[in-house]
């Protein structure tokens, strides 16, 4: 039987690279080695897939933006290596604003989730069924973000960080913290993720230091911040933290306590 499946000849396919029926593969696609492409899968002109990426069937790579201010501007899908696209998976191309949109590498992209035009998602991400994440949106590494949530735009949210299923995210969650409750809140330290991902307890507590002061201490942000910065010692999560508060466009989560 011959195969049953489209590739555009000027599609850079890799080695040992599986495509199952009824998938399309457009021109100025690359894909590396090692990838499993399921049936029914569209990748659309402007993909870069790396290597041992496996695609579930129905997921869309690379469509272009659900955006107005899109004009045809050519842009990317970048999708790192290792990385995994359950079933029906959309992963919108960039506009002129970042001209790409990236999922890093050793991710798992749970079904029916969507990753809007020039989103930026690190690696070791996991994202939970049906979650839905607008423009331009920042998932550092590591982070884990329960089923059916759903991300505004601009919003970034730090590195190893757990957040609960059906999630209304509109602000900024810093690194380490688990955020839960309506409306999303600070609710303390993913203590559990971060043992699983080799933090020592005198890491973990360090953390907990500077959130307590951040959180707890009844005061603004800019000052706690101020006295995280006076009385906490230094050491790369201080100077971290304080970098992602001070940073936050959005304004971060404030404290369910």
């Amino acid at each position: 039987m011959s195969n049953m499946y489209y590739v555009h000849p000027e599609a850079k396919i890799g080695n040992n690279v599986t495509i199952g029926n009824f998938t399309n593969i457009y021109e100025n696609v690359e894909i590396g080695d090692n990838c499993e492409i399921a049936g029914n899968v569209t990748i659309y002109p402007g993909a870069r897939i790396g290597s041992g990426v496996k695609i579930f069937p129905g997921a869309v790579i690379s469509a272009i933006p659900q955006d107005l201010k899109f004009r045809g501007e050519e842009t990317y899908a970048y999708v790192g290596d290792g990385t995994t696209l359950r079933e029906c998976v959309t992963v919108n191309r960039g506009t002129a604003s970042k001209g790409k949109t990236v999922v890093g590498s050793n991710c798992l992209i749970m079904a029916y989730n969507h990753v809007a035009h020039d989103c930026v998602i690190g690696n070791r991400v996991i994202i939970s069924n049906a979650c839905q994440l607008a423009g331009e949106v920042v998932v550092d590494d590591y982070a884990v973000i329960g089923g059916g949530s759903l991300v505004h735009q601009f919003c970034h949210l730090g590195r190893n960080i757990m957040l609960q299923g059906g999630a209304l995210v509109n602000k900024d969650i810093p690194p380490y913290v688990k955020a839960a409750r309506e409306p999303i809140s600070y609710v303390g330290l993913n203590t559990i993720g971060l043992h699983r991902n080799g933090f020592s307890q005198e890491d973990i507590q360090k953390i907990a230091e500077i959130y307590r002061v951040l959180y707890l201490s009844d005061l603004n942000v800019t000052n706690a911040i101020k006295l995280v910065q006076e009385t906490l010692p230094e050491s790369s999560y201080r100077d971290e933290i304080v970098k992602f508060v001070v940073n936050s466009e959005r304004g971060i989560i404030r404290s369910a306590v």
